[in-house]
């Protein structure tokens, strides 16, 4: 069997382009460049210059010029400031919706690299701070945030809504349990900072960190400790078996749903079973008549 290569979203190299060349999808209001967020922006570029560059998609090969997927308000403010041209990423795909629709957020551990990438660019740690409007420690912190935390779950948390606090609690962990917090966090749509600490909680004592082992939740026994782990480890087995079979029970409810609407469309079989079988015919039309599967 011969797979098809996979197309790269973006050329692999950024490269610098006129500003007077690059095409915005949107205007901006001036309502928005009085706006706090905006003149941060600009405070920002000012300071310590384009730290993401902005995604365009060429429009005209023959007069160069470039459709702007992303960072409307980095262009307006890179005007207003004077600048002449900026470095650009090329994406290969047009659809401005569906890149906006994955980028409007922008998680903790994707700041933390933006903090980094900025040092390394020579920015000091109070340039940035002074620039973003936050105490020094802020930024700190953010540069500190993944220390302690293994690559394979920062890259299934890289843009998820987890916060500081959560990572925090994430580094208590040793690797293989971290990916397994990750993947739990994930499958529940649930990042918050109690939903952490309960699987912390509910971790056995040798996968915790030696500094770690020794501590207790306030209110449980080691006696307690032991059965809530043992019933965690039970719990994850159940809700991974869960997340592997819901694919296929919901593909054969779908179908099972499209045979019963047949069925029922049927004169002779609603009159059959009317006749024999009330209570199936009452419980297929609830199927049938059911908008979505929640219901």
């Amino acid at each position: 069997m011969t797979t098809k290569p996979i197309k790269m979203a973006f050329e692999p190299d950024g490269i610098m382009i006129s500003i007077e060349r690059i095409l915005p999808l949107k205007q901006i209001k001036p309502s928005v460049k009085k706006s706090r967020k905006y003149q941060r922006i600009v405070t920002s570029i000012r300071e310590v210059g384009i730290v993401e560059p902005l995604v365009v998609h060429p429009h005209n090969r023959e007069d160069e010029k470039y459709l702007l997927l992303d960072g409307h308000l980095r262009l307006e403010a890179l005007r207003d400031l004077g600048h002449k041209e900026v470095l650009c990423l090329i994406s290969t795909d047009d659809e401005a919706f569906t890149y906006n629709h994955k980028v409007s957020y922008l998680s903790t551990i994707q700041e933390h690299f933006m903090v980094l990438r900025a040092t390394e660019n020579g920015v000091s740690e109070e340039r940035i701070a002074q620039t973003l409007n936050v105490d020094v420690h802020k930024i700190r912190e953010k540069r500190s945030l993944l220390d302690g935390i293994c690559s394979e779950a920062v890259e299934l948390l890289k843009d998820k809504k987890i916060t500081p606090g959560g990572l925090r609690v994430l580094k208590k962990v040793k690797p293989m349990r971290q990916i397994e917090l990750a993947e739990l966090m994930i499958a529940t749509n649930n990042y918050t900072v109690p939903y952490v600490k309960a699987l912390l909680a509910a971790t056995p004592q040798d996968q915790l960190n030696e500094q770690e082992k020794r501590k207790k939740v306030q209110g449980l026994s080691q006696e307690e400790m032991a059965r809530m782990e043992k019933e965690m480890e039970g719990l994850e087995r159940e809700f991974k078996i869960v997340e592997e079979s819901y694919g296929p029970n919901v593909l054969n409810l779908v179908v099972a749903r499209r045979y019963l609407t047949r069925l029922i469309d049927n004169a002779g079989v609603v009159r059959y079973l009317s006749q024999n079988h009330p209570e199936m015919l009452m419980e297929f039309q609830k199927i049938v008549e059911a908008m979505s599967l929640e219901s």
